[in-house]
């Protein structure tokens, strides 16, 4: 067994998690301050590895929300962050902490995370989609996570739609910027039957409908699987998302298409780990 070191570098906070064997043994977490400086950040993630790091550590992993050259180990851009705009964090943890270091980007460790650990374990062609303060995608294809040019593949949020983008729509700035609260309150009221909070993920669940779409135009995987902070109010928007999807051209898709909710809170420290093991040629 080889004790890895998953972080999770999220729209709201940095998680870590110290992995033997599947299983997170320990985490440790820190908000992500969008105004903070490089520097800070950095410390706030050398906080959280250093609470968790051991002798055994062997390898760290990082699932980043950005275009990341994974071979060099760059971080470019990263949107939560503006003062990350190109970070050579690979030779920077190497550097301090003298172990291999992986990095990707976050929402394609969901997938990986899924794909290893969780209910991707079934298909060999999917979607991961991660809904939370944005929306990202990671892709499996014939079993192996598919990149794209610097690990920018998936990145549904950045297309066009309505007066915006679909991150607008599909991620915690819809309920936000159209509703003024959260999906944590909204989904805390529509389970006390607030009609009002109801509402707001019906109206939610038709524009993911939307984006989802657009997923199957292009990839027409076997399965979707949802997983963020938002995916646990996914019972109050399943009935108009599937709304939805009745216009889509090929209804024969959709008969065949599964649309699975992640039950692995950890996915994205589980798929941040795994980038070590795909590294020493295991095999999904």
């Amino acid at each position: 067994m080889i004790e890895i070191i998953g972080v999770d570098i999220g729209g709201s906070n940095l998680k870590a998690g110290r992995v033997m064997n599947g299983i997170i043994e320990k985490k440790s977490v820190m908000p992500v301050e969008r105004n903070a400086t490089s520097n800070q950040v950095l410390q706030d993630l050398f906080y959280c590895i250093d609470e968790l790091i051991t002798p055994k550590t062997r390898r760290i992993g990082i699932g980043v929300p950005a275009v990341v050259d994974p071979l060099e180990g760059i971080v470019y851009n990263v949107q939560n962050i503006p003062s990350w705009e190109i970070v050579p964090l690979k030779n920077i943890l190497m550097k301090r902490y003298n172990l291999p270091v992986f990095i990707n980007n976050d929402a394609n460790c969901f997938a990986l995370g899924e794909k290893i650990y969780g209910k991707g374990r079934e298909y060999k062609n999917f979607v991961g989609l991660s809904l939370g303060t944005g929306i990202g995608m990671g892709i499996i294809i014939k079993n192996e996570l598919y990149n794209g040019v610097l690990c920018g593949a998936g990145e549904i949020g950045m297309i066009s739609y309505k007066d915006s983008n679909i991150e607008n729509y599909a991620s915690s700035f819809f309920f936000t910027q159209k509703f003024g609260m959260t999906p944590k309150e909204l989904f805390s009221l529509a389970e006390q039957g607030n009609i009002k909070a109801i509402n707001a993920f019906n109206e939610y669940g038709e524009h993911l409908g939307e984006a989802i779409k657009s997923i199957l135009y292009l990839f027409a995987p076997e399965a979707i699987i949802i997983g963020g902070s938002i995916s646990k109010a996914f019972a109050y928007f399943k009935k108009s998302l599937e709304t939805s999807l009745e216009s889509f051209a090929y209804q024969k898709q959709i008969e065949n298409l599964k649309i699975e909710i992640s039950d692995k809170t950890g996915s994205p420290i589980l798929g941040a780990a795994a980038l070590c093991f795909q590294e020493l040629n295991s095999k999904l």
